[in-house]
């Protein structure tokens, strides 16, 4: 074997000292790099993290400024049709936002913007509700007013100027229309002899007509008699002992039963007997509600 020259073995062991330590060096320099890597990776995470807990807070606070609303709109009441079929309308609308809401994710911030606009919207809207039925209740008061002036006016001259005979009668017209007694939850239901409801026609002893006449400040206040008619599956109408003649509208009808009451503009709730009928049949017994003013309402009721 040859041997190798000194110089040459010097040089050899120079060039793998340089290349050991350039590796040494590359090696360093990757895992400060990855260390650094890892560093920055974490942080993003957890600012990730902070920030889809954010966003699930801001879900969470608009999810309750949605049933605050919700709320709102269903404590609003008015007389007014119109204004309550619109209020429906908007009721379904808050609905339908907090349902949206409730199947997006929090980290969907363009459709959790758009929901707080709209939320936005439907604020705006209930102020409107708010304003308008203020307005109404004002104008309806001031209506009042201006009915019962004209009425003197008209009262103490003997000359009625045509403009004015017309004014007092839109005004007395609109007011008489504010002044109708209305009513709600009319029901008719058969009861048994231990006074329990039921409907098995062979049990049912007697039955009672339930309704609430409604909060109306504008109507007159003082005693007021309501009038049901109950008719058997014949449109046989049922008399029990108490039954009374009343007349509405110029037509004087027959009553199975009526109560008075002392309604003084709140709501008030009652219950009117059909005693005294000797059989009851299966089929659809019929319910009409009236006061010597009108109609207040239909029910039935089924016995089987």
């Amino acid at each position: 074997m040859m041997k190798e020259d000194p110089l040459e073995r010097i040089e050899r062991e120079e060039r793998e000292r340089q290349a050991n330590r350039g590796s040494r060096t590359l090696l360093i320099v990757l895992s400060c790099v990855a260390a650094v890597l890892a560093i920055v990776l974490g942080y993003l995470l957890y600012q990730r993290s902070n920030l889809v807990s954010q966003l699930e807070g801001e879900k969470a606070e608009l999810a309750r400024e949605m049933v605050d609303l919700q709320n709102d709109f269903n404590a609003l009441n008015t007389d007014y049709e119109n204004i309550n079929h619109q209020l429906d309308t908007s009721r379904e609308q808050v609905a339908m936002l907090i349902e949206k809401l409730s199947q997006t994710e929090a980290t969907n911030r363009a459709k959790i913007r758009q929901y707080e606009k709209e939320l936005g919207t439907l604020r705006t809207i209930m102020k409107g509700y708010i304003v308008q039925i203020d307005s109404l209740n004002t104008l309806n008061k001031q209506l009042t007013a201006d009915a019962a002036a004209a009425r003197r006016e008209a009262a103490e001259s003997r000359r009625e100027n045509e403009e004015l005979t017309q004014q007092v009668e839109s005004l007395s017209s609109q007011v008489n229309a504010g002044k109708v007694l209305r009513a709600r939850a009319i029901a008719l239901n058969g009861h048994y002899s231990n006074g329990n409801t039921g409907d098995r026609h062979s049990r049912v002893r007697y039955m009672v007509a339930s309704l609430s006449l409604v909060e109306n400040s504008l109507a007159d206040h003082g005693p007021v008699r309501v009038y049901v008619r109950v008719k058997d599956p014949e449109d046989v109408l049922l008399l029990n002992n108490a039954s009374v003649d009343f007349t509405v509208n110029g037509e004087t009808l027959q009553a199975s039963a009526s109560r008075e009451v002392d309604y003084q503009g709140e709501e008030v709730d009652l219950s009117i007997y059909v005693n005294d009928i000797d059989e009851y049949f299966k089929g659809v017994y019929t319910l009409e509600v009236y006061t010597e003013q009108a109609l207040l309402g239909r029910a039935e009721c089924m016995l089987r």
